[in-house]
């Protein structure tokens, strides 16, 4: 088998999660570490925004303040995600990598079943999304909202036909960085209250049919589920799907350094989270 590093960080800032993600991507790059599968939190609760959105026309930027929450641009594609109560994924690996599709849809098919099998793991019978009519192709196309559980997208996960875990993707240097959230538990007041609406019937539009479109794990259960359990759980999911190893991965003083650099130039500066 494969072995792969696996880094559990816990809860880190907003730009050190990003940082770090970034980081690995790097050092995978150039070949110093194996491709990483990587859990981490986020202190304090914060709003990440897709690479191509637009902050000030989409985020009700005051709301956002107000409420405490961090906010940083991810590096990756997609809609803006809440994360709060929730576990947080990245799988880092070269798109090289032995039997990884070339295209983006059926790379997060294989990197998204580990995801798939640890929902499995936790008794849940989750399933892709896999869009069956043309009006929902057409929805994935021309996005309604910049919410990202507004509506799920090919091989993201399903349970009851609503959207339980989002991922975004992007490739650089050769190497794939695939990040998502998987939802303990969903706060759709302040989901809601952090984005900007063309109108109050809009926003009541999207209060009405949140419930209908995503929900949480604690939501699904009798007895609800920690942090921890999905650590185990997910964990095994990605080792069993990818037939890996999963070896722990501590950084180093020197690699630290790297990512707080990374951070400080990047990720906790207003021209990248404000660049659009």
């Amino acid at each position: 088998m494969t072995t792969w590093y696996f880094l559990n960080s816990g809860k880190c800032s907003p730009s050190f999660n990003m940082a770090l993600d970034e980081a690995l991507l790097d050092w995978h790059s150039e070949g110093l570490i194996p491709p990483v599968i990587r859990f981490y939190e986020w202190e304090p609760a914060t709003l990440s925004i897709g690479y191509f959105q637009q902050a000030r026309r989409d985020i009700n930027l005051d709301a956002v303040r107000q409420q405490g929450l961090g906010f940083v641009r991810r590096p990756t594609g997609g809609r803006a995600v809440l994360h709060e109560h929730e576990l947080t994924y990245s799988v880092i690996v070269t798109e090289s990598y032995p039997n990884m599709p070339e295209s983006v849809t059926e790379a997060y098919r294989v990197l998204s079943e580990g995801i798939l099998q640890g929902f499995h793991n936790l008794g849940m019978d989750a399933y892709f999304s896999v869009p069956d009519t043309e009006e929902k192709k057409a929805d994935l196309k021309q996005p309604k909202s910049a919410v990202c559980f507004d509506a799920p997208s090919w091989y993201e996960l399903v349970v009851e036909g609503k959207k339980i875990a989002g991922s975004a993707q992007t490739r650089q240097k050769g190497v794939i960085l695939q990040h998502g959230a998987i939802l303990l538990d969903l706060d759709e007041e302040k989901l809601l209250s952090v984005f900007n609406f063309s109108s109050d019937e809009a926003k009541e539009r999207m209060r009405k049919k949140l419930p209908e479109k995503a929900v949480a794990i604690n939501s699904l259960v009798n007895e609800p589920v920690s942090i921890e359990q999905c650590v185990t759980a997910f964990r095994d999911g990605f080792a069993k799907s990818l037939q890996i190893e999963l070896k722990p991965f501590t950084l180093s003083e020197e690699q630290l350094e790297y990512v707080r650099a990374l951070e400080e130039k990047k990720y906790a500066h207003d021209d990248w989270n404000f660049k659009k």
